[in-house]
């Protein structure tokens, strides 16, 4: 018995999906078996291969809301602080 990486079936998985060819023809192509491709399949969902790129934009949107309470914060302060230098004024 083959045993195949993880990177090979998610692969596989992502041909299987995307190519549109039959099943039994992307098993053939690899070299493994139609039931073997369809337990994958299986195992292997579309949004289990799409999350390195859902990975990268969730680290993006996670930055992007950081600066964002960062820029809100420093605009608190400066409202503060204008408030605090118009009340010396008088």
């Amino acid at each position: 018995m083959i045993k195949h990486t993880e990177e090979f079936k998610q692969e596989a998985v992502r041909i299987a999906l995307t190519s549109g060819l039959p099943r039994d023809r992307v098993a053939s192509d690899l070299g493994i078996g139609k039931w073997t491709l369809g337990k994958w399949l299986a195992q292997y969902r579309p949004s289990d291969l799409v999350a390195a790129p859902q990975a990268d934009l969730a680290r993006e949107n996670e930055r992007l809301r950081l600066e964002n309470r960062v820029l809100r914060e420093e605009r608190e302060v400066l409202k503060k602080a204008t408030q605090f230098f118009a009340s010396q004024r008088l």
